[in-house]
């Protein structure tokens, strides 16, 4: 994970942004690049290993990623383990705290973006800022924007837009954070975060991480129907992405169209989902537990 400052030619910036943006299969596809030094070639790993994360593959993570492999691929291994199984949860965290308390390494960035990670899925957020908030790359810092935005915090969540800003308006991370910030904040910051995905659009092949994106900016604004045809569009690229099936749940309810299909193929993909777990404590009251994720 590069830190933020200057240096040579990036080798790395078209794999990272396939990354950000939710390309996965493409990044793998052309993670092959030439003449990397030992450091970006780690960082390569780790974007590879995360991608096939996103796509659901952690057991080839796992058995990919041996003992001897450098303390940033160890942490994307740990990811691997915390998401693959719910049953050993605990275990992963407990050697995740015990890593972060090793001065050799505790401080290793992707160590500490993964503790974020980790920490922001067990709703513990004051202790994944622990690890996230002194920053320094710029991964780290959108981190801490989701997480500030998850806390209701969007006064701690522009400051850190701000560093983010200063060092690279332009970046892709800069520009998602953006995005995540104007919907936090609504009203008229809606049709900019609609702007962004759109630039997006326009610029890179579309993913499900794009349409869901815009569909989430149009159904804020009320425009369900386009909301709806882009959603299906992320449906045909992956049928299974749990964010795509979340926001067809609730585009559905708004176009009076039934949502039971994509609620049973979320529960049965995609158990712990926050939706799904709302609407099991809530199934008498379905409709509350849908708007309160909208």
């Amino acid at each position: 994970m590069a830190a933020m400052g200057g240096g040579g030619p990036d080798h790395l910036f078209n794999l990272r942004n396939q990354f950000y943006l939710g390309a996965y299969q493409t990044a793998i596809n052309n993670s092959e690049i030439p003449n990397l030094s030992p450091e970006d070639a780690v960082e390569r790993d780790c974007l590879v290993f995360r991608s096939y994360i996103a796509l659901g593959s952690y057991q080839l993570v796992i058995s990919e990623i041996d003992e001897s492999a450098a303390t940033s691929l160890q942490a994307v291994k740990l990811l691997a383990m915390y998401l693959s199984s719910p049953a050993n949860k605990q275990s992963t965290i407990s050697s995740l705290r015990e890593w972060l308390a090793d001065s050799t390494i505790g401080n290793n960035a992707t160590l500490r973006l993964v503790a974020g990670i980790v920490f922001m899925h067990e709703e513990d957020y004051s202790e994944a800022l622990k690890h996230t908030h002194a920053g320094g790359t710029m991964d780290l810092h959108a981190l801490n924007v989701q997480i500030f935005i998850k806390m209701h915090r969007s006064d701690y969540a522009e400051k850190q837009l701000g560093v983010m800003q200063q060092y690279d308006e332009d970046h892709t991370l800069t520009q998602l954070a953006t995005a995540w910030f104007n919907l936090a904040v609504g009203g008229s910051k809606i049709q900019e975060a609609y702007l962004i995905f759109q630039d997006f659009c326009e610029k890179y092949p579309m993913t499900c991480l794009i349409l869901n994106g815009k569909a989430v900016c149009c159904m804020q604004m009320g425009n369900f129907d386009e909301a709806e045809s882009l959603l299906l569009e992320a449906l045909n690229k992956d049928a299974k992405d749990p964010e795509t099936l979340a926001n067809l749940v609730v585009c559905s309810l708004h176009v009076s169209k039934s949502s039971s299909r994509y609620l049973s193929q979320l529960k049965l993909s995609h158990p712990e989902h926050v939706l799904v777990k709302r609407v099991s404590s809530a199934e008498d009251n379905f409709e509350r537990a849908v708007q309160s994720v909208a």
